[in-house]
Protein backbone atom coordinates (compact mmCIF):
# COMPACT_ATOMS: atom_id res chain seq x y z
CA UNK A 1 0.00 0.00 0.00
CA UNK A 2 1.27 3.44 -0.90
CA UNK A 3 0.67 5.36 2.31
CA UNK A 4 0.69 8.82 0.73
CA UNK A 5 -1.80 7.89 -2.00
CA UNK A 6 -4.01 6.08 0.50
CA UNK A 7 -4.20 9.06 2.84
CA UNK A 8 -4.88 11.39 -0.09
CA UNK A 9 -7.75 9.15 -1.26
CA UNK A 10 -9.20 9.11 2.24
CA UNK A 11 -9.15 12.91 2.43
CA UNK A 12 -10.91 13.06 -0.96
CA UNK A 13 -13.64 10.76 0.34
CA UNK A 14 -14.01 12.85 3.50
CA UNK A 15 -14.41 15.99 1.42
CA UNK A 16 -17.52 14.56 -0.29
CA UNK A 17 -19.57 15.09 2.88
CA UNK A 18 -21.15 11.65 2.69
CA UNK A 19 -23.96 10.73 5.08
CA UNK A 20 -24.42 6.99 4.64
CA UNK A 21 -25.95 4.67 7.24
CA UNK A 22 -25.01 0.98 7.41
CA UNK A 23 -25.46 0.68 11.16
CA UNK A 24 -28.31 -1.83 11.26
CA UNK A 25 -29.84 -4.53 9.08
CA UNK A 26 -32.90 -2.52 8.13
CA UNK A 27 -34.78 -3.18 4.89
CA UNK A 28 -34.25 -0.36 2.44
CA UNK A 29 -37.07 1.66 0.92
CA UNK A 30 -36.65 -0.44 -2.22
CA UNK A 31 -37.56 -3.62 -0.32
CA UNK A 32 -40.37 -2.05 1.70
CA UNK A 33 -41.93 -0.72 -1.50
CA UNK A 34 -42.53 -4.30 -2.65
CA UNK A 35 -45.24 -4.57 0.03
CA UNK A 36 -46.99 -1.28 -0.73
CA UNK A 37 -50.17 -3.01 -1.91
CA UNK A 38 -50.72 -4.18 1.66
CA UNK A 39 -51.59 -0.63 2.69
CA UNK A 40 -55.04 -0.96 1.10
CA UNK A 41 -55.76 -4.30 2.83
CA UNK A 42 -57.86 -5.80 4.27
CA UNK A 43 -60.34 -3.15 3.14
CA UNK A 44 -63.91 -4.31 3.59
CA UNK A 45 -62.84 -7.99 3.61
CA UNK A 46 -62.38 -8.21 7.36
CA UNK A 47 -63.84 -11.70 7.93
CA UNK A 48 -61.63 -14.77 8.37
CA UNK A 49 -63.31 -18.18 8.63
CA UNK A 50 -66.34 -16.50 10.15
CA UNK A 51 -64.22 -14.40 12.52
CA UNK A 52 -64.75 -10.64 12.55
CA UNK A 53 -61.11 -9.49 12.71
CA UNK A 54 -62.15 -5.98 13.78
CA UNK A 55 -63.31 -7.16 17.17
CA UNK A 56 -62.07 -8.91 20.29
CA UNK A 57 -61.94 -12.69 20.19
CA UNK A 58 -60.08 -14.34 23.04
CA UNK A 59 -60.73 -17.76 21.53
CA UNK A 60 -58.07 -17.07 18.88
CA UNK A 61 -55.46 -15.65 21.22
CA UNK A 62 -52.74 -17.57 19.38
CA UNK A 63 -53.52 -16.30 15.86
CA UNK A 64 -55.86 -16.63 12.89
CA UNK A 65 -56.04 -20.17 11.47
CA UNK A 66 -55.42 -18.82 7.95
CA UNK A 67 -52.30 -16.96 9.10
CA UNK A 68 -51.00 -20.02 10.92
CA UNK A 69 -51.46 -22.09 7.76
CA UNK A 70 -49.53 -19.46 5.77
CA UNK A 71 -46.54 -19.25 8.11
CA UNK A 72 -46.29 -22.84 9.41
CA UNK A 73 -43.92 -23.96 6.58
CA UNK A 74 -41.46 -21.22 7.57
CA UNK A 75 -40.60 -23.17 10.72
CA UNK A 76 -41.85 -26.60 9.64
CA UNK A 77 -44.43 -26.88 12.42
CA UNK A 78 -48.15 -27.58 12.95
CA UNK A 79 -50.80 -25.00 13.82
CA UNK A 80 -51.14 -26.40 17.36
CA UNK A 81 -47.45 -25.64 17.94
CA UNK A 82 -47.70 -21.97 16.90
CA UNK A 83 -48.48 -18.64 18.51
CA UNK A 84 -48.70 -15.47 16.39
CA UNK A 85 -47.93 -12.04 17.76
CA UNK A 86 -47.51 -8.48 16.61
CA UNK A 87 -44.66 -7.08 14.55
CA UNK A 88 -41.63 -8.03 16.68
CA UNK A 89 -40.36 -11.55 17.33
CA UNK A 90 -37.86 -9.83 19.64
CA UNK A 91 -40.79 -8.91 21.90
CA UNK A 92 -41.88 -12.54 21.92
CA UNK A 93 -38.36 -13.62 22.92
CA UNK A 94 -38.25 -11.04 25.70
CA UNK A 95 -41.69 -12.03 26.96
CA UNK A 96 -40.76 -15.71 26.88
CA UNK A 97 -37.73 -15.13 29.11
CA UNK A 98 -39.76 -12.91 31.44
CA UNK A 99 -42.36 -15.68 31.81
CA UNK A 100 -39.54 -18.09 32.68
CA UNK A 101 -38.23 -15.57 35.21
CA UNK A 102 -41.67 -15.19 36.81
CA UNK A 103 -43.28 -18.62 36.48
CA UNK A 104 -40.59 -21.06 35.39
CA UNK A 105 -40.56 -22.98 32.11
CA UNK A 106 -43.53 -25.15 33.10
CA UNK A 107 -45.97 -25.62 35.95
CA UNK A 108 -43.55 -27.79 37.94
CA UNK A 109 -40.31 -25.84 37.59
CA UNK A 110 -39.07 -23.08 39.85
CA UNK A 111 -38.93 -19.59 38.41
CA UNK A 112 -35.56 -18.49 37.07
CA UNK A 113 -35.70 -15.36 39.25
CA UNK A 114 -35.69 -17.50 42.41
CA UNK A 115 -32.44 -19.04 41.24
CA UNK A 116 -31.01 -15.54 40.90
CA UNK A 117 -31.99 -14.79 44.49
CA UNK A 118 -29.92 -17.77 45.61
CA UNK A 119 -26.78 -15.74 45.09
CA UNK A 120 -25.76 -16.87 41.61
CA UNK A 121 -27.16 -15.35 38.44
CA UNK A 122 -28.59 -17.57 35.74
CA UNK A 123 -26.50 -17.79 32.58
CA UNK A 124 -27.09 -17.99 28.84
CA UNK A 125 -24.71 -19.37 26.24
CA UNK A 126 -24.13 -16.77 23.52
CA UNK A 127 -22.55 -17.60 20.14
CA UNK A 128 -20.05 -14.90 19.18
CA UNK A 129 -20.01 -12.95 17.04
CA UNK A 130 -23.77 -12.87 17.49
CA UNK A 131 -26.93 -10.77 17.56
CA UNK A 132 -26.65 -7.71 19.79
CA UNK A 133 -30.36 -7.54 20.60
CA UNK A 134 -30.20 -11.01 22.18
CA UNK A 135 -27.41 -9.73 24.39
CA UNK A 136 -29.42 -6.62 25.27
CA UNK A 137 -32.27 -8.79 26.56
CA UNK A 138 -29.87 -10.68 28.82
CA UNK A 139 -28.30 -7.50 30.17
CA UNK A 140 -31.71 -5.96 30.84
CA UNK A 141 -32.85 -9.02 32.82
CA UNK A 142 -29.61 -9.58 34.73
CA UNK A 143 -28.64 -12.78 32.91
CA UNK A 144 -24.92 -13.51 32.76
CA UNK A 145 -23.61 -14.28 29.27
CA UNK A 146 -20.98 -16.88 28.37
CA UNK A 147 -19.26 -16.64 24.98
CA UNK A 148 -19.46 -19.64 22.63
CA UNK A 149 -17.24 -19.42 19.53
CA UNK A 150 -18.90 -19.83 16.15
CA UNK A 151 -17.61 -22.44 13.73
CA UNK A 152 -18.10 -23.52 10.14
CA UNK A 153 -20.84 -25.87 11.43
CA UNK A 154 -22.56 -23.10 13.39
CA UNK A 155 -21.22 -23.13 16.95
CA UNK A 156 -18.59 -24.90 19.01
CA UNK A 157 -20.72 -27.77 20.33
CA UNK A 158 -17.90 -29.16 22.46
CA UNK A 159 -17.92 -25.91 24.44
CA UNK A 160 -21.73 -25.91 24.63
CA UNK A 161 -21.86 -29.48 25.92
CA UNK A 162 -19.15 -28.90 28.50
CA UNK A 163 -20.78 -25.82 29.99
CA UNK A 164 -24.36 -27.11 29.87
CA UNK A 165 -23.69 -30.46 31.56
CA UNK A 166 -21.63 -29.04 34.45
CA UNK A 167 -23.39 -25.82 35.46
CA UNK A 168 -26.98 -25.81 36.73
CA UNK A 169 -27.14 -22.03 36.39
CA UNK A 170 -26.84 -22.33 32.59
CA UNK A 171 -30.51 -22.07 31.61
CA UNK A 172 -30.46 -21.32 27.91
CA UNK A 173 -28.70 -20.68 24.63
CA UNK A 174 -29.31 -18.14 21.89
CA UNK A 175 -29.16 -19.45 18.32
CA UNK A 176 -29.65 -17.80 14.93
CA UNK A 177 -29.38 -21.13 13.12
CA UNK A 178 -29.87 -20.20 9.49
CA UNK A 179 -27.82 -17.37 7.92
CA UNK A 180 -26.62 -16.41 11.39
CA UNK A 181 -26.42 -12.79 12.45
CA UNK A 182 -23.79 -11.66 11.55
CA UNK A 183 -21.73 -14.55 10.14
CA UNK A 184 -24.25 -15.86 7.58
CA UNK A 185 -23.43 -19.45 8.58
CA UNK A 186 -26.14 -22.13 8.80
CA UNK A 187 -25.98 -24.83 11.48
CA UNK A 188 -25.04 -28.28 10.23
CA UNK A 189 -27.33 -31.29 10.74
CA UNK A 190 -24.90 -32.65 13.30
CA UNK A 191 -24.98 -29.39 15.29
CA UNK A 192 -28.80 -29.39 15.33
CA UNK A 193 -28.92 -33.02 16.46
CA UNK A 194 -26.35 -32.43 19.21
CA UNK A 195 -28.36 -29.46 20.49
CA UNK A 196 -31.55 -31.55 20.53
CA UNK A 197 -29.79 -34.33 22.47
CA UNK A 198 -27.87 -31.92 24.72
CA UNK A 199 -27.36 -33.20 28.27
CA UNK A 200 -27.87 -30.31 30.69
CA UNK A 201 -27.47 -30.12 34.44
CA UNK A 202 -30.43 -27.71 34.52
CA UNK A 203 -33.64 -29.58 33.78
CA UNK A 204 -35.25 -26.28 32.77
CA UNK A 205 -32.66 -25.47 30.08
CA UNK A 206 -34.18 -24.01 26.90
CA UNK A 207 -32.96 -23.35 23.35
CA UNK A 208 -33.99 -19.98 21.88
CA UNK A 209 -34.05 -20.67 18.13
CA UNK A 210 -34.29 -17.37 16.22
CA UNK A 211 -35.02 -18.11 12.55
CA UNK A 212 -35.10 -14.44 11.55
CA UNK A 213 -33.73 -15.21 8.07
CA UNK A 214 -35.40 -18.57 7.38
CA UNK A 215 -36.60 -17.52 3.90
CA UNK A 216 -34.02 -14.84 3.05
CA UNK A 217 -32.09 -16.70 0.36
CA UNK A 218 -29.70 -14.96 -2.00
CA UNK A 219 -29.25 -17.60 -4.70
CA UNK A 220 -30.69 -20.77 -6.23
CA UNK A 221 -28.74 -23.08 -3.90
CA UNK A 222 -29.97 -21.98 -0.46
CA UNK A 223 -28.86 -23.49 2.81
CA UNK A 224 -31.17 -26.08 4.35
CA UNK A 225 -31.69 -26.20 8.12
CA UNK A 226 -32.68 -29.38 9.95
CA UNK A 227 -35.91 -29.01 11.94
CA UNK A 228 -34.90 -28.80 15.59
CA UNK A 229 -38.40 -29.33 16.98
CA UNK A 230 -38.59 -32.65 15.13
CA UNK A 231 -35.14 -33.57 16.46
CA UNK A 232 -36.14 -32.65 20.02
CA UNK A 233 -39.20 -34.90 19.68
CA UNK A 234 -36.97 -37.77 18.51
CA UNK A 235 -34.73 -37.18 21.54
CA UNK A 236 -37.75 -37.33 23.85
CA UNK A 237 -37.45 -33.64 24.75
CA UNK A 238 -40.09 -31.79 22.72
CA UNK A 239 -40.42 -28.99 25.31
CA UNK A 240 -36.75 -28.02 25.08
CA UNK A 241 -36.93 -25.47 22.25
CA UNK A 242 -38.66 -22.16 21.55
CA UNK A 243 -38.59 -21.18 17.86
CA UNK A 244 -39.11 -17.64 16.55
CA UNK A 245 -39.54 -15.86 13.21
CA UNK A 246 -41.33 -12.83 11.83
CA UNK A 247 -42.24 -10.95 8.67
CA UNK A 248 -40.26 -7.88 9.79
CA UNK A 249 -37.88 -8.22 6.85
CA UNK A 250 -40.52 -9.70 4.53
CA UNK A 251 -43.22 -7.01 4.55
CA UNK A 252 -43.16 -4.00 6.91
CA UNK A 253 -40.76 -3.98 9.88
CA UNK A 254 -43.12 -1.66 11.73
CA UNK A 255 -46.21 -3.68 10.86
CA UNK A 256 -45.33 -7.32 10.56
CA UNK A 257 -46.41 -10.57 12.19
CA UNK A 258 -44.26 -12.34 14.78
CA UNK A 259 -44.24 -16.13 14.95
CA UNK A 260 -43.39 -18.47 17.80
CA UNK A 261 -43.41 -22.27 17.75
CA UNK A 262 -42.75 -24.90 20.38
CA UNK A 263 -44.19 -28.16 21.64
CA UNK A 264 -47.97 -28.45 21.95
CA UNK A 265 -47.64 -28.62 25.71
CA UNK A 266 -45.49 -25.48 25.86
CA UNK A 267 -47.83 -23.66 23.46
CA UNK A 268 -50.89 -24.46 25.57
CA UNK A 269 -49.19 -23.18 28.73
CA UNK A 270 -47.95 -20.01 27.01
CA UNK A 271 -51.43 -19.35 25.67
CA UNK A 272 -52.86 -19.77 29.19
CA UNK A 273 -50.36 -17.28 30.61
CA UNK A 274 -50.85 -14.86 27.70
CA UNK A 275 -54.57 -14.65 28.48
CA UNK A 276 -53.75 -12.41 31.45
CA UNK A 277 -51.72 -10.10 29.24
CA UNK A 278 -53.86 -9.69 26.11
CA UNK A 279 -57.09 -10.71 24.40
CA UNK A 280 -55.16 -11.20 21.18
CA UNK A 281 -52.68 -9.71 18.75
CA UNK A 282 -53.59 -7.68 15.66
CA UNK A 283 -55.94 -9.95 13.68
CA UNK A 284 -56.48 -7.36 10.96
CA UNK A 285 -52.75 -7.34 10.28
CA UNK A 286 -52.62 -11.13 10.17
CA UNK A 287 -55.52 -11.09 7.70
CA UNK A 288 -53.77 -8.39 5.66
CA UNK A 289 -50.74 -10.67 5.31
CA UNK A 290 -52.89 -13.61 4.26
CA UNK A 291 -54.64 -11.54 1.61
CA UNK A 292 -51.36 -10.12 0.31
CA UNK A 293 -49.14 -13.23 0.34
CA UNK A 294 -52.04 -15.69 -0.16
CA UNK A 295 -50.13 -18.93 0.42
CA UNK A 296 -46.65 -20.40 0.70
CA UNK A 297 -46.08 -20.11 -3.07
CA UNK A 298 -47.02 -16.43 -2.85
CA UNK A 299 -44.60 -15.90 0.02
CA UNK A 300 -41.78 -17.55 -1.92
CA UNK A 301 -42.53 -15.38 -4.96
CA UNK A 302 -42.40 -12.28 -2.77
CA UNK A 303 -39.07 -13.38 -1.31
CA UNK A 304 -37.72 -13.86 -4.83
CA UNK A 305 -38.58 -10.22 -5.55
CA UNK A 306 -36.77 -9.17 -2.37
CA UNK A 307 -33.78 -11.26 -3.42
CA UNK A 308 -33.70 -9.30 -6.68
CA UNK A 309 -33.06 -6.15 -4.63
CA UNK A 310 -30.70 -7.59 -2.01
CA UNK A 311 -28.46 -9.84 -4.10
CA UNK A 312 -26.85 -6.96 -6.06
CA UNK A 313 -26.11 -5.20 -2.75
CA UNK A 314 -24.35 -8.25 -1.35
CA UNK A 315 -22.44 -8.53 -4.62
CA UNK A 316 -21.18 -4.96 -4.19
CA UNK A 317 -19.94 -5.70 -0.67
CA UNK A 318 -18.31 -9.03 -1.44
CA UNK A 319 -16.70 -7.85 -4.68
CA UNK A 320 -15.22 -4.80 -2.93
CA UNK A 321 -13.77 -6.95 -0.15
CA UNK A 322 -12.36 -9.45 -2.61
CA UNK A 323 -10.91 -6.81 -4.90
CA UNK A 324 -9.50 -4.39 -2.34
CA UNK A 325 -8.65 -6.41 0.78
CA UNK A 326 -8.20 -10.05 -0.13
CA UNK A 327 -4.94 -9.53 -2.09
CA UNK A 328 -3.51 -7.71 0.94
CA UNK A 329 -4.61 -10.32 3.48
CA UNK A 330 -6.45 -7.66 5.46
CA UNK A 331 -9.45 -9.65 6.63
CA UNK A 332 -11.61 -12.75 6.50
CA UNK A 333 -15.30 -13.15 5.76
CA UNK A 334 -17.86 -15.79 4.82
CA UNK A 335 -19.86 -15.52 1.59
CA UNK A 336 -23.41 -16.16 2.80
CA UNK A 337 -26.17 -17.86 0.81
CA UNK A 338 -28.74 -15.67 2.52
CA UNK A 339 -29.52 -13.43 5.44
CA UNK A 340 -28.81 -9.76 5.99
CA UNK A 341 -25.15 -9.38 6.90
CA UNK A 342 -21.53 -9.95 6.00
CA UNK A 343 -19.32 -10.51 9.04
CA UNK A 344 -15.84 -9.03 8.53
CA UNK A 345 -12.95 -10.09 10.74
CA UNK A 346 -10.06 -7.68 10.35
CA UNK A 347 -6.68 -8.01 11.96
CA UNK A 348 -6.79 -7.84 15.79
CA UNK A 349 -6.87 -4.31 17.13
CA UNK A 350 -8.29 -2.68 13.98
CA UNK A 351 -12.10 -2.75 14.26
CA UNK A 352 -12.58 0.37 16.40
CA UNK A 353 -10.11 2.34 14.33
CA UNK A 354 -11.71 1.25 11.06
CA UNK A 355 -15.19 2.21 12.26
CA UNK A 356 -13.97 5.61 13.49
CA UNK A 357 -12.26 6.33 10.17
CA UNK A 358 -15.45 5.43 8.33
CA UNK A 359 -17.55 7.60 10.64
CA UNK A 360 -15.24 10.56 10.10
CA UNK A 361 -15.75 10.08 6.36
CA UNK A 362 -19.54 9.97 6.69
CA UNK A 363 -20.24 6.22 6.77
CA UNK A 364 -21.93 4.90 9.93
CA UNK A 365 -21.31 1.25 10.76
CA UNK A 366 -22.43 -0.93 13.66
CA UNK A 367 -20.36 -0.09 16.72
CA UNK A 368 -17.25 -2.19 17.32
CA UNK A 369 -17.94 -4.90 19.89
CA UNK A 370 -21.71 -4.89 19.24
CA UNK A 371 -21.60 -8.53 18.12
CA UNK A 372 -20.26 -9.62 21.53
CA UNK A 373 -21.88 -9.63 24.98
CA UNK A 374 -21.32 -6.43 26.94
CA UNK A 375 -19.95 -4.82 23.75
CA UNK A 376 -16.58 -6.43 24.38
CA UNK A 377 -14.84 -7.94 21.36
CA UNK A 378 -11.66 -9.22 23.03
CA UNK A 379 -9.70 -9.08 19.77
CA UNK A 380 -11.23 -5.83 18.48
CA UNK A 381 -11.55 -7.33 15.01
CA UNK A 382 -15.20 -8.04 14.10
CA UNK A 383 -17.30 -5.61 12.06
CA UNK A 384 -20.87 -6.35 10.98
CA UNK A 385 -21.53 -5.04 7.48
CA UNK A 386 -25.23 -4.44 6.73
CA UNK A 387 -25.78 -3.93 2.99
CA UNK A 388 -29.60 -3.83 3.01
CA UNK A 389 -30.52 -0.22 3.79
CA UNK A 390 -28.50 2.08 1.46
CA UNK A 391 -29.44 2.47 -2.21
CA UNK A 392 -27.03 0.65 -4.51
CA UNK A 393 -25.11 3.76 -5.61
CA UNK A 394 -24.57 4.84 -1.99
CA UNK A 395 -23.44 1.34 -1.06
CA UNK A 396 -20.72 1.49 -3.70
CA UNK A 397 -19.39 4.70 -2.11
CA UNK A 398 -19.73 3.30 1.40
CA UNK A 399 -17.68 0.21 0.53
CA UNK A 400 -14.93 2.35 -0.95
CA UNK A 401 -14.76 4.27 2.31
CA UNK A 402 -14.78 1.01 4.26
CA UNK A 403 -11.94 -0.56 2.31
CA UNK A 404 -9.82 2.57 2.56
CA UNK A 405 -10.58 2.68 6.29
CA UNK A 406 -9.46 -0.92 6.77
CA UNK A 407 -6.20 -0.22 4.94
CA UNK A 408 -5.49 2.90 6.98
CA UNK A 409 -6.30 1.14 10.25
CA UNK A 410 -3.68 -1.48 9.40
CA UNK A 411 -0.90 1.00 8.74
Amino acid sequence: MDTTQLRARYEQLKSKGLKLDMSRGKPGADVIALSSDMLSLPGASYMSDGIDCRNYNGAILDGLPEAKALFAPMLGVRAEEMILGNNSSLSMMYDTIVRCMIYGVDEKSESWSKYNKGGERIKFLCPVPGYDRHFTICEALGIEMLNIPVSKDGIDMDAVEELAKNDESVKGIWCVPIYSNPTGITYSDDTVRRLARLETKAEDFRIFWDCAYAVHHLNDTPDVLLNILDECKKAGRPDKVYMFASTSKITFPGGGVAIMATSERNAALIKKRLSARTIGSDKLNQLRHVQFLKDWNGLEAHMKAIRGVLQPKFDVVLQALERELSPLGLGKWHKPNGGYFVSFDGNPGTAKKTIQLCRDAGVILTEAGATFPYGNDPDDKNIRIAPSFPPLNELVQAMEVFCVGVKLANL
